[in-house]
């Protein structure tokens, strides 16, 4: 069969991965970035070229893939006078590769079924490192017969691809998959923090805790940091900050108040308010270090 064409907007560390991963698979990539160095990578590779806009982008692919940062950007890219809608036909399918906010992705799903569109939302799990070798988990929903007709090429992006039911259990499920990592990752550090000021050893403390049910590769992530002073889980103060706001609009929109997750995100905001944010989520611990009453 022949390969879709696909038309792919957000080159960052992931998207960018991701891309690169399908051109060695032989799909043919058209384009979009604000990042033009990003953008001369995919295209010197070969079988891609940049799109002048995202109307010119969906009208030239069979399946268009997003991988941004905020809702905010993914409506403005699909609403624009010269953007998804614009271009979007019957037949085609729209994948948000992003975390954003469960409703935003239903009312996107729902004006792109009236031209005869679909639309699968697909967050994802796992590191750009991943996506370079087609490893990703990837948490997707939606139509069933629209999932089905992607499926081939998640199954090449993803090493486990997962289908939750209906738009927007995708990112329902990875916004509660992050509150669970992010609350985890500042208890840790703020009990790291809390064991420095007691007199309590650091590394002493991580061996006694991760010989019990607490033990997850989430502490791991925080005791690289807090005890051996290595930041490496990839994942921004500044994105958790997001996703965890996210989480609470979408228990409000449940009609429901998520009190641990106000908090994780009181931390967070807190941190970012500090100047931290674009450091990896571990060093919020540098945060609980320096508070005081």
């Amino acid at each position: 069969m022949t390969k879709p064409v696909i038309g792919f907007i957000g080159l960052g560390l992931m998207g960018g991965n991701m891309v690169e991963n399908l051109q060695k698979r032989g799909y043919e990539l058209i384009v979009m970035d604000l990042n033009k160095d990003a953008v001369g990578r995919v295209v010197e590779r070969g079988n891609a070229r940049e799109a002048a806009s995202a109307k010119e982008l969906t009208e030239a692919s069979d399946i268009v893939m997003l991988c941004l940062t905020k809702s905010e950007v993914v409506e403005s890219i699909v609403y624009a006078d010269d953007g998804i809608l614009a271009g979007i036909s019957e037949g085609k399918v729209l994948i948000d590769f992003g975390t954003s906010i469960p409703a935003s992705t239903r009312k996107i799903g729902a004006d792109l079924a009236e031209k005869g569109a679909g639309m699968i939302d697909a967050p994802l799990g796992r590191t750009p490192a991943h996506a370079t070798d087609g490893l990703l988990n990837i948490m997707a929903a939606g139509d069933k017969e629209t999932f089905d007709k992607v499926k081939p090429v998640l199954d090449e992006q993803g090493e486990n691809v997962f289908y939750l039911g209906a738009l927007g259990a995708g990112h329902t499920t990875k916004l509660i998959n992050n509150f669970m990592g992010m609350t985890t990752v500042c208890t840790m550090s703020q009990a790291f923090a809390v064991a420095d000021r007691a007199g309590v050893d650091r590394k002493q403390l991580y061996e006694i805790m991760s010989t019990g049910p607490s033990n997850s590769p989430f502490m791991g992530f925080c005791k690289n940091y807090a005890v051996d002073g290595v930041s490496d889980l990839g994942f921004s103060i500044n994105n958790a900050n997001k996703d965890l706001g996210y989480f609470l609009r979408m228990a409000e929109d449940l009609g429901t108040r998520a009190e641990i997750a106000e908090g994780t995100s009181h931390n967070l905001q807190a941190a970012v308010d500090a100047g931290m944010g674009e450091g990896n989520v571990p060093e919020i611990f540098d945060y609980f270090m320096k508070l005081e009453r």
